[in-house]
């Protein structure tokens, strides 16, 4: 395939920060904050060639994107989507899928949100194969899935809880996270997405995979000026506590950076899910059956938002909280469909 290149006598304003972070291993360099917002804000503004486009983003995947660089996307970002005046305690970020277990931290986050702790969540689906997604499972739990922010402040008001897409929130990010199979990578789109917090929550909830990431979400949040947050190693990418393991936070409270490690809640390792069949996690969800793994999963993660929330003072006392949460739940709300779901927006 042969591409015009209408750039002949000029060069493309974009150019200058493919170069910046693609000059080789004594050239190039990390963009600094200012860098990296201009340079996103050309993506999402529709400024860049699609080469241009999938090259920087490539060229981050290797080289990995600097806490400055996340940040300045971020900001980007921020300044793109539209900032309504909703108020929210916690911002919870859905972006990994389920794979072998079911998504138990929509169990803690519904939780919260009939105690009543105002819960926003945006994900995205999709972008990776044989995965349950978020807004998957949501209607079968009588949530629908928003399209816009009206429908978000409405079902913020009626159930503390709303889910906003990522094509919803910001259509050129989504369009870029979705390049996931045709790149056969993840970009740093999938990084930068968990940080938006467009609603400015009191208290924003990450996951990641691999570990190193950890830090840097975690540097990139105090950049961004979030007072309190929290990072971990979510069990298959999402904000959920792997009860068979330990997990260590690094977090932000009241503008100061943390770390804290919380121990196992089992000795033995659980095996995964034969099949995520969805009529198993309800009847979790309903009391019908017991699920020792997914109940610890629910209680632990519970523990984690309530003590990013500083409703309780010590691990202890989050665990012993979160259990009573969880048996105090109410599980009986039928889940709204058809005419129902459409008089609600």
């Amino acid at each position: 395939m042969v591409m015009k290149n209408i750039y002949k006598d000029a060069e493309h304003p974009f150019a200058q920060y493919v170069r910046i972070v693609g000059k080789g291993k004594t050239g190039s360099r990390s963009l600094n904050f200012e860098e990296a917002r201009d340079a996103f804000r050309m993506i999402l503004d529709g400024e860049t060639l699609d080469v241009q486009t999938g090259a920087f983003l490539m060229l981050l995947r290797v080289k990995e994107e600097s806490c400055e660089e996340l940040a300045g996307f971020v900001s980007a970002v921020r300044d793109w989507v539209p900032s309504p005046e909703i108020a929210v305690d916690l911002d919870w970020s859905s972006y990994a899928g389920k794979r072998k277990h079911f998504p138990w931290f929509l169990l803690a986050a519904l939780v919260l949100a009939q105690h009543g702790k105002r819960v926003f969540m945006h994900g995205a689906s999709g972008h990776t194969v044989n995965r349950l997604y978020t807004e998957h499972v949501l209607p079968a739990l009588g949530f629908p899935v928003c399209q816009h922010w009206a429908q978000v402040e409405i079902q913020l008001q009626q159930y503390q809880f709303a889910y906003l897409p990522l094509r919803a929130l910001c259509p050129p990010l989504d369009e870029l996270i979705q390049l996931r199979n045709v790149m056969g990578l993840r970009s740093p789109v999938h990084t930068l997405s968990r940080l938006i917090n467009p609603l400015n929550a009191r208290c924003t909830l990450q996951a990641i995979f691999h570990p190193a990431y950890r830090e840097s979400h975690q540097q990139a949040a105090a950049l961004l000026g979030y007072d309190n947050s929290m990072v971990i190693k979510g069990e298959g990418g999402e904000f959920e506590r792997n009860p068979d393991g330990r997990c260590l936070v690094k977090g932000i409270r009241n503008g100061e950076l943390y770390e804290d490690e919380w121990p196992m809640l089992f000795d033995e390792r659980h095996e995964a899910e034969e099949t995520l069949e969805l009529a198993d996690f309800l009847a979790v969800w309903r009391g019908e059956r017991p699920h020792e793994y997914g109940e610890m999963a629910v209680i632990g993660t519970l523990a984690l938002a309530l003590q990013g929330l500083q409703e309780a003072g010590s691990q202890e006392e989050a665990l012993v909280m979160a259990r009573l949460w969880w048996e105090q739940r109410d599980p009986s709300r039928k889940p709204i469909r058809g005419e129902e779901q459409m008089a609600l927006f």
